[in-house]
């Protein structure tokens, strides 16, 4: 395999050891400074020149693209999957956890943990906003920030005013969090590859400072994840569209809460506290997919006229929980299961006799025609879902599903 590591600083710790790390196993691997490439684009043609130089052949790469770059480090990334370069990281995927605006927007939408937040601009909303989220203390967090800068701890409603206030003379965006308590001075960062954590450490404040990160003076220490925790960290990155991704956790009464998912985490604080080769894993799995890459349904499955490709996602409460794939009456509609994924278990081609339960989903293969038969009549009328547009609600005739159309031939 020939990787090319997308990094400004080829001297730093994570970029030195997965350099090292590939070449450990017998790859190819050269830094790339993401700011000196040039995109080229004409009809049919996306290219990309390196140093003045055309970008010779790469299997893979891997993005560490710093918050300071983000627009020009996620366009050259977006070159490389225009050229069919595996890409670690997506385009899509980075932008959508470098916002954490947006990143908890997606969030919010599914069965995730995160700590009840608000956003707001009029200085009118801010005290309501306090309120909503349980009073004060809150954290008041710069909505683009590593490392834990811009996060910050107002005791009193008087002190979160008058910060949101200063912030926003700054013509800052500030999102207004609910105080954990429970879990004040420490997290979890679970590293994320592919469809499980491979790492993970509990990282504690120290004095006075109730960030825990390690570049703030937090100490780090390996921990044994419940199954929960892992759960959530992989469905978060998933989510996300990150295949590569430290999640950050904290603990709460109720379970984890998703308090920030970086796309380009770094390596020495949980290699360091964990002693486990986690830059091997990462190439690892990057090899694995250029070796043996996921189909594209949508590209290279034959698709009969009137039949595709469709996911349906069973919800809780729905009719279809505690009943099998063939007491669900799909077969009888033209619609085959081929996957069953729970949670972050992917069973292909399940059982008949499989029992289903809450957050199931199924990728199904049918008749187009029976899969929107299932469709209400008042959903229907909505104009039609984009395939990022994930879990519209859908009501089948005997149970409550949601389902994204992949293709429609």
């Amino acid at each position: 395999m020939k990787l090319g590591i997308l990094s400004c600083g080829p001297n730093s710790y994570s970029t030195r050891r997965l350099k090292e790390a590939a070449l450990k196993r017998g790859h190819q691997v050269r830094v790339l400074n993401t700011l000196k490439f040039a995109i080229d684009l004409q009809k049919g043609s996306p290219d990309l020149y390196y140093q003045r130089k055309p970008l010779s052949h790469y299997d893979a790469v891997l993005p560490r693209i710093g918050a300071s770059i983000t627009y020009y480090g996620t366009a050259v990334v977006r070159q490389c999957q225009e050229m069919d370069i595996f890409c670690a990281n997506t385009a899509h995927g980075i932008i959508n956890s470098r916002d954490k605006l947006r990143s908890l927007q997606i969030l919010s939408r599914h069965n995730i943990g995160i700590p009840r937040t608000t956003f707001v601009r009029d200085k009118k909303d801010v005290l309501p906003a306090i309120e909503r989220v349980g009073g004060a203390p809150v954290i008041i967090k710069l909505i683009e920030g590593t490392q834990g800068i811009g996060v910050l701890l107002a005791e009193t409603i008087s002190a979160a005013e008058s910060i949101i206030e200063l912030l926003q003379s700054q013509k800052q965006n500030v999102l207004i969090q609910k105080f954990v308590a429970e879990s004040k001075g420490k997290d979890i960062r679970a590293f994320v590859v592919g469809d499980r954590v491979v790492a993970a450490m509990r990282r504690v404040a120290q004095g006075q400072e109730f960030r825990s990160n390690v570049h703030r003076g937090g100490v780090a220490e390996a921990v044994d994840l419940p199954d929960d925790y892992a759960e959530t960290a992989v469905r978060a990155a998933q989510i996300l569209g990150l295949r590569v991704a430290g999640v950050d956790m904290l603990e709460g009464k109720s379970g984890p809460q998703i308090m920030e998912v970086n796309s380009s985490p770094g390596l020495e604080g949980i290699e360091t506290s964990t002693g486990l080769d986690v830059a091997g894993a990462v190439i690892d799995y990057i090899s694995a997919q250029v070796d043996f890459p996921e189909i594209d349904i949508r590209q290279r499955l034959t698709i009969s006229k009137g039949y595709g490709v469709s996911e349906i996602y069973v919800p809780d409460g729905s009719n279809f929980v505690g009943k099998s794939i063939e007491a669900t009456k799909l077969s009888e509609q033209d619609i085959n299961v081929l996957t069953l994924h729970r949670g972050n278990k992917v069973i292909p081609n399940p059982k008949a006799s499989r029992i289903l339960e809450a957050d199931d989903k199924l990728l199904c293969y049918g008749k187009m025609e029976s899969m929107r038969a299932m469709v209400p009549v008042k959903t229907r009328r909505r104009r039609r879902p984009t395939v990022q547009e994930l879990n519209t609600n859908v009501v089948g005739a005997s149970a409550d599903v949601d389902w994204q159309s992949v293709d429609n031939a």
